[in-house]
């Protein structure tokens, strides 16, 4: 069977033979054993429904090895023998090209060379996954394969409920992921839910299908880098020679070490994975690997005499580095952490004093003892951060839930009221106030044709279009400006790609849609070969709600709400996206953050010119609109200027009161 008949069978017509998880890959943990005899009854029953009845006798002792072996049944026998990455979208076998558009988006996710654990169907972040088992995998390529334009899948968690009529003008899938009910939003409730089989996480990107591998988070941590020195360092002064301490190498942390690069001072990034460390040394994100701590401080103290702009990968754990550097009087200017928090009990974090093999074993075998280790290691690596801040150090969290679970575990890091962090959130110091607010956030897109000469000409594209706006911009947001355009001008030398052939960059609405814009028009044209999927990553203006995060310098008490991204996807659904997804978790964990995305796919035509303007806008300035209504200096004057340049826009904008007025009565 060729590649494309492979793809139309779905469940293949003849029982493939039994698999085994390839030890090449890096593989999820064995996940708790949380499951009830009764309910482990109902997980196969739940597993064994994808398949016909004359198999279940066969599949279900293989079935229940699987769950007791990994926690999780992952159907390892139904993996597709073809390579996995994304191919051209001519090769697609599909009625729309919308459908072939999100079937490479699903392969990209999965590609081993994007994907965190890719036989697990997990993208990022330890439990980021596309789908729950193989079954959904085949099941959906087979049901895009058929999809016309008058379709919609609707996927529940990763099930493919199955095809449904709509119009042209609907979405093509709609993606939800762990939407549970408040109540039934904890970690175990995720552990249970996802083991049953009938619930996933998503993360953001990953569960969406627009992850593009670390290059989405490569620019947005080039950004905050870059102005966490400015605001650290003196005016004219360079990053050259200067440190940015942080943790983890895995699928979004991955890119930490890149971004010093580009930003220009030292990296060292402290990984306990050596498969993962390895990869990204491989993969040209990192310099450097080291594995003895007394190695690690001869080269700091070498690259620091001599002012280098270098990455540093150790193989080793995060907090001995914080003692040591502590002991040995090495100066950190800027440090963070960005190990996968919102998963601590199941190796998204790992505790030091223990290796990684055993980590593992423990936190399978004995998971509260694993919990009890966490955060003591928490407490350890807090007491040495706050060494170094009294020194100087500029800390800041990183979205990564580091400062909550710190606090769970008893660790300093309450300020003196007792309420708020003693650190500031990155989006609260600096993505929030000098981006987001403003519009500013991740724009991506994919050249579906894979060819590098399409990817280099929307590179071209998008820094005219952003050089043009920006002789008109206001001196506000002149810089974000500037260090977009050098970024994209930059992207190709700085080999950004792994997987498909994608670009990110920060812009507002108005640069959005004019790129966009600009990329129809040469599709049309010509110029570009084959049509461009447009999305974002979750981590933006107002697809997100999370209050230690994307919404974390949002201080008029809604930052626990969840409305903003709740009215973000319903509103790209009927303005013209071709996808949309509404995830529970994401970046700081299960039940602490909703999260909404798109795709869109521009083929060069009329329809698609007239979606991304109305679309584009819309998911930019719901969320100015709801941050202008917090009363947030930025969004105040980013939604006045886009009324007067949009005269049917027109947004509630808040009377600012006196504080005055208020403390002199209470």
């Amino acid at each position: 069977m060729t590649f494309q008949d492979k793809i139309k069978e779905g469940i293949p017509s003849i029982l493939p033979p039994q698999k085994k998880p390839d030890p090449k890959y890096s593989h999820a943990p064995k996940r708790k054993n949380i499951l009830s005899p009764e309910e482990k009854k109902l997980t196969l029953a739940n597993a064994l429904r994808y398949f016909p009845k004359e198999w279940h006798d066969t599949l279900a002792p293989e079935f229940l090895t699987e769950l007791m072996d990994f926690g999780r049944i992952y159907m390892y026998r139904f993996q597709p023998d073809y390579a996995m990455h994304a191919r051209a979208i001519q090769e697609y076998p599909a009625k729309s090209n919308q459908a072939a558009a999100i079937m490479l988006m699903i392969q990209n996710n999965l590609d081993p060379t994007v994907a965190q654990h890719p036989q697990e169907l997990i993208t990022y972040g330890g439990n980021g996954a596309v789908f729950q088992n193989w079954a959904q995998y085949l099941i959906t390529m087979k049901y895009l394969s058929e999809m016309t334009e008058s379709q919609t899948l609707h996927l529940y968690s990763g099930h493919p409920m199955g095809l449904f009529p709509s119009s042209p003008s609907a979405p093509r899938v709609v993606v939800t992921n762990g939407m549970m009910i408040p109540n039934y939003s904890k970690p175990d409730d995720w552990e249970k839910f996802n083991a049953l089989g009938v619930t996933q996480y998503g993360q953001m990107t990953a569960g969406s299908f627009m992850y593009i591998g670390p290059q989405g988070i490569v620019h947005g941590t080039t950004i905050t880098v870059m102005n966490a020195f400015r605001k650290k360092l003196k005016r004219g002064e360079k990053p050259n020679g200067k440190i940015f301490l942080t943790a983890g190498l895995g699928g979004m942390s991955g890119a930490q070490p890149k971004a010093g690069n580009i930003a220009g001072c030292i990296t060292i990034c402290a990984e306990v994975n050596p498969t993962a460390a390895k990869k990204r040394h491989a993969q040209g994100w990192v310099d450097e690997l080291i594995e003895s701590l007394d190695e690690l401080v001869l080269r700091v103290q070498l690259a620091k005499r001599n002012q280098e702009v270098i990455s540093l990968a150790f193989i080793g754990n995060i907090v001995d580095v914080w003692e040591r550097f502590d002991q040995e009087e090495i100066f950190i200017e800027l440090g963070s952490d960005q190990t996968s928090l919102h998963n601590p009990w199941a190796g998204g974090y790992y505790p030091v004093g223990l290796s990684f093999q055993e980590s593992n074993q423990l936190m399978a075998s004995n998971p509260e003892l694993f919990k009890v280790k966490v955060q003591e290691s928490l407490r350890r690596q807090v007491d040495s951060i706050n060494k170094h801040v009294a020194k100087g150090t500029y800390f800041f969290d990183y979205g990564n839930a580091f400062l909550l679970e710190a606090s769970r575990a008893g660790a300093d890091v309450m300020s003196a009221n007792g309420i708020d962090f003693k650190y500031p959130s990155y989006v609260q110091d600096n993505l929030g106030p000098m981006c987001f607010d403003y519009g500013f956030g991740p724009f991506r897109w994919v050249c579906t044709s894979g060819k590098v000469e399409d990817l280099r000409k929307s590179d071209q594209i998008a820094a005219r279009v952003l050089k043009e706006i920006m002789e008109e911009a206001p001196e506000s947001i002149q810089q974000q400006m500037q260090d977009n355009i050098t970024w994209i001008e930059e992207a190709e030398q700085n080999n950004l790609v792994v997987g498909s052939k994608a670009r990110i960059l920060y812009a507002d609405a108005e640069g959005r849609a004019k790129i966009a814009e600009a990329f129809n028009q040469a599709i049309e044209l010509g110029e570009i070969s084959a049509p461009i999927v447009l999305g974002r990553d979750h981590h933006d203006v107002s697809g997100t709600d999370s209050p230690y995060r994307e919404t974390s310098n949002i201080y008029d008490g809604s930052k626990f709400t969840a409305d903003m991204a709740i009215q973000n996807v319903i509103g790209d659904s009927f303005r013209g996206a071709t996808w949309v997804s509404i995830h529970n978790g994401g970046g700081v964990g299960w039940g602490e953050v909703i999260n909404g995305g798109f795709g869109m796919v521009l083929d060069g035509s009329p329809e698609a010119s007239e979606k991304l303007k109305n679309m584009l806008f819309y998911d930019v300035n719901n969320g100015i609109a709801r941050r202008a209504w917090a009363r947030n200096t930025g969004s105040l004057e980013a939604i006045q200027r886009e009324m007067e340049r949009t005269p049917t826009l027109k947004v509630t904008i808040p009377s600012l009161v006196d504080e005055e007025i208020v403390n002199k009565i209470i």
